[in-house]
């Protein structure tokens, strides 16, 4: 058994870890035909597809990158998925879907930097530097390939899913991680959670009672007056 975490993409990477968490396997791999501006042809799509499903072995436990939320190029990166899924599906195995937010998250990467009122969208070339430094920190891994580096962190997700699938209590995780965890594992239960999380506490409707004027006097119609 491995647990394959995939970054698919016109460059897709692949990493399978061994049942150790180890990895065994890191590679990308380009689909081979005429180039397409902003694009991929059906021959380079059909190449990559092919070299995915040379990679995968039986018994393969498989986490795969979603699609991200306003993707540029997003009929190109659907067909890519679409046809990646499919390679999956041939060849007699699941998978399951992380959104590109959550691979972010459980290595406690911000999708937003800087001073609140000024923050910055993080990608490009510094979301991939970010993600370098924080595989580095939570698991000790380098590879000069940052698309290597994420498929090795969607891999260990994957291991954490299975682990935890199979007695590792969630908690053992640091909450980030856990709440990665629980989306994947119960998506309706965590949504419950998070909306939970959302709600801010009501006020209190009662208004305070008006004071009594200074000056004034209340007497119950026990009391006696003395004068």
């Amino acid at each position: 058994m491995r647990f394959v975490g995939i970054d698919p993409a016109t460059q897709t990477a692949v990493v399978a870890l061994d049942e150790d968490g180890n990895p065994v396997l890191e590679v990308t791999f380009r689909g081979k035909g005429k180039d397409v501006k902003g694009g991929i042809s059906p021959e380079q799509r059909m190449s990559l597809e092919n070299q995915l499903y040379n990679v995968l072995k039986p018994e393969d436990v498989i986490l795969k990158e979603g699609v991200a939320n306003g993707s540029q190029m997003l009929i190109t990166t659907a067909k890519i998925h679409g046809g990646l899924e499919g390679m999956i599906t041939r060849k007699g195995l699941t998978f399951e879907e992380i959104a590109p937010l959550a691979v972010k998250k459980y290595v406690d990467v911000q999708s937003w930097i800087g001073e609140p009122g000024s923050k910055v969208l993080l990608k490009g070339k510094a979301k991939k530097e970010a993600m370098a430094v924080a595989a580095l920190k939570h698991f000790g891994y380098e590879n000069p390939s940052h698309d290597i580096v994420d498929a090795y962190i969607i891999a260990k997700i994957c291991e954490a899913i299975y682990r935890v699938r199979n007695g590792t209590p969630m908690e053992s995780y640091p909450l980030y991680q856990h709440e990665v965890i629980w989306s994947i594992i119960d998506p309706e239960a965590y949504k419950e959670y998070e909306k939970t999380k959302k709600k801010k506490p009501k006020k209190p409707n009662k208004r305070p009672g008006k004071p009594a004027a200074a000056g004034s006097h209340t007497h119950s119609k026990e009391q006696q007056f003395l004068f």
